[in-house]
């Protein structure tokens, strides 16, 4: 991108920032005079927040509303605005819009629902919206959007109720959240946990900005240091893509709460890569591979921010904890729900137990250093907590806490706070309901957990999220066809998928096959196959014959291929049958390329044969991958492990394996291929050092 692009781009950013955040003026279109109807929310929340802007409601029925001037028009206003609410009826919308367009206005938010959620007369309208912003460049956010908070400057433009409560404590954390209520919802628990906002969207439907944009347009802002995500789907997945990887850039850490775990696989595509990657799966890779921290717990939206900062993506780590405890039992919950997670609790090495009896700490030295009730005395925690602090076992150190939290807050948490300045990270876990100490500890900015649960869920998903690697340029492919098994492996040739060598014969209409090249290159068994493009799925026709010995048993095998053509697939021509060796590796694997419509390319690796379907044995990623990563992916497929040379047994390829990921993730970056979707199942591992195979292959071409 040229430098003229890249300030283009940033100027707009700055505009749009400024209107979501910092506008000097707003209109609040449909305001109402009564404060308990939602039409009245917004001018009563602006006047209690103290907001020094400009508010002009717009009531073509009333000369004042809530006790100020009220104005017929947007048109009749002293100067254009540069935000307006519009909390008029769904039917009022589109034409709001328009005018706010014709007068110039910079960002409208549409309260209204009714959209292409209703059926096709909301999608028109939900259409013309579109098409009013793609024409003018008017921002919208919405519809069904609560509105914008910014506690710094008093900017309550939200008719979500939960703004009523007064003294809302402002912060560094910026959210965007799908679920306007939930932006309410967020601010409550923070309120009470002390936690509070540089900001909240509520974002609606996107029909025109979306979580990405937004979050990207404030990335300048000094006040804005971390982000938290509340996301109900990836629509827009290349904006939020954009704006993970500039904050992963900018060391701004990003957690997200996404919807969706339990939902069902996505669309049956031609590839079982289309099956098996479900929608959640694509979804956790996708945040992951974009450094973001996903959670699964609410409550952790609002405690694992301070852990994201001492812990930033940069920092290599080995995924180490060491715990430290005034209550075996509390730590006991702690350790176990890390191993849920498989994060391990790693014990004191003989080094650091020799600095701590050297330091005369009492108690027990096992999993976890169990101070047992000398670990309330300051100088006993604190002794302890520099020691592991500094120990190199431990890329981060949990410290549990027990009743002293709750009765003696001050003497509790004083050695963790004054423990906190080390470079390594240091969390408590307080095992009584201690809301003092918690606010103590969260004033300090120490991360602080009330359940082992959310702890063990922020330690577990900090650890998982990985640096944003290579970004894909290939895209959607528009009509993409299935290629047929002989043209699939010209393309496999071309980035460097070994595959099992392969002959192609002509088969007449009667299955008789062509004699006069009859001869094959390499030695029998061999396997014969239909090769066709409109037949995919060759074994769901019987177009797979195996096991065949010798050249009468092959062309037996094309009479058998023609019978079962005619039965089970009538009116497909094919006329060719492809044959290749049999082989046998140590194991199959499936190796899947997909564009996926929201997260991108992405990459999969599982279980391949029959497995694959049946266990779901799987890793992703996002597209390209390098070799490095590939070897990760392999190390998450159970099955794999089968062949890692574990207690004697035979060792596969697993190196060649990796590369064979890595050459096939590289549709990524091919464009020019016009690949959708690519799949080599199985993929034959062979004994270490005789490399991968693939047997079948399946690719979507446009």
């Amino acid at each position: 991108m040229s430098s003229n692009s890249k300030n283009s781009n940033r100027s707009k950013d700055s505009d749009l920032c400024k209107a979501l955040l910092y506008p000097a003026s707003v209109a609040l279109v449909g305001a109402s005079d009564d404060t308990k109807k939602t039409g009245g929310r917004p001018q009563q929340f602006l006047r209690r927040a103290g907001f020094a802007g400009k508010v002009y409601p717009i009531n073509p029925n009333r000369a004042e509303v809530q006790g100020e001037q009220a104005w017929p028009s947007l048109a009749a206003l002293p100067e254009v605005p540069d935000t307006v609410f519009v909390l008029s009826p769904t039917d009022t919308v589109v034409d709001t819009v328009r005018e706010c367009a014709r007068l110039g206005v910079k960002l409208v938010v549409i309260l209204a629902s009714g959209f292409s959620e209703t059926g096709p007369e909301g999608a028109a309208r939900e259409e013309a919206l579109r098409q009013i912003a793609e024409d003018t460049g008017i921002r919208l956010l919405g519809p069904s959007s609560l509105g914008v908070v910014n506690p710094s400057n008093g900017l309550m433009l939200t008719a979500n109720a939960a703004f009523a409560e007064p003294d809302m404590p402002t912060g560094n954390v910026f959210v965007a959240s799908h679920s306007g209520s939930m932006i309410g919802a967020l601010v409550s628990r923070g309120k009470a946990r002390g936690v509070g906002f540089a900001g909240l969207v509520s974002v609606g439907s996107e029909v025109d900005l979306s979580v990405g944009e937004i979050c990207m347009a404030t990335l300048d802002d000094p006040k804005i240091e971390g982000y938290v995500l509340f996301l109900e789907s990836l629509h827009h997945g290349d904006k939020l893509k954009a704006f993970a990887r500039e904050a992963a850039l900018r060391g701004k850490p990003v957690v997200a709460y996404k919807l969706g775990r339990s939902s069902a696989a996505a669309e049956m595509s031609a590839t079982h890569t289309g099956a098996l990657a479900g929608e959640d799966d694509i979804a956790d890779a996708f945040l992951k591979d974009l450094g973001v921290v996903r959670v699964e717990m609410l409550e952790t939206l609002f405690e694992v921010m301070p852990l994201a900062k001492k812990l930033p993506l940069a920092r290599k780590t080995s995924k180490r904890v060491g715990v430290v405890t005034t209550t075996g039992g509390g730590a006991a919950m702690v350790v176990d729900q890390l191993g849920i997670r498989d994060v391990t609790v790693e014990s004191v090495s003989p080094e650091t137990l020799a600095k701590l009896q050297a330091a005369d700490i009492p108690g027990t030295a096992g999993r976890v250093l169990d101070l047992t009730l000398a670990g309330t005395k300051y100088e006993v925690m604190k002794k302890a907590l520099d020691i592991l602090l500094e120990a190199p076992e431990f890329d981060l150190v949990v410290a549990v806490v027990g009743s002293s939290a709750r009765f003696n807050p001050d003497l509790a948490v004083k050695p963790i706070i004054d423990s906190a300045d080390h470079d390594k990270p240091l969390l408590a876990m307080l095992v009584p309901d201690a809301p003092n100490a918690l606010a103590q500890l969260t004033e300090a900015r120490i991360p602080c957990f009330r359940t082992p649960e959310a702890c063990a869920d922020a330690i577990a998903s900090v650890f998982a999220r990985r640096q944003p690697g290579q970004g894909a340029t290939a895209g959607q492919v528009v009509d993409a066809r299935s290629l047929k098994e002989s043209d699939a492996y010209a393309l496999l040739d071309e980035l460097n998928v070994p595959h099992a060598p392969a002959a192609t014969f002509a088969m007449d209409a009667m299955g008789a096959m062509n004699t006069a090249s009859a001869e094959l290159p390499f030695a029998f068994p061999v396997v014969a196959k239909v090769c066709s493009a409109q037949i995919p799925h060759k074994t769901e026709v019987g177009g797979v014959v195996l096991g065949i010995q010798n050249a009468e048993q092959l062309a037996q095998a094309f009479g058998t291929l023609r019978k079962n053509l005619t039965e089970r697939a009538p009116g497909i021509a094919c006329n060719e049958v492809l044959v290749q060796p049999m082989r046998k590796g140590l194991t199959e694997v499936l190796v899947g390329y997909r564009v996926d419509v929201d997260a991108g390319p992405i990459i999969m690796l599982a279980a391949g044969g029959i497995w694959a379907e049946v266990m779901k044995d799987r890793s992703i990623r996002l597209a390209p991958v390098s070799v490095e990563v590939a070897r990760e992916m392999i190390g998450e497929v159970r099955m794999l492990q089968t062949v890692a040379g574990l207690r004697g047994t035979k060792k596969g390829d697993l190196e060649a394996l990796a590369q064979t990921i890595a050459n096939l993730s590289q549709l990524a970056v091919r464009p020019e291929l016009r690949v959708s979707e690519a799949e080599v199942n199985p993929l034959m591992v062979m004994p270490e050092g005789e490399g991968v195979l693939a047997v079948d292959a399946l690719i979507l071409q446009a």
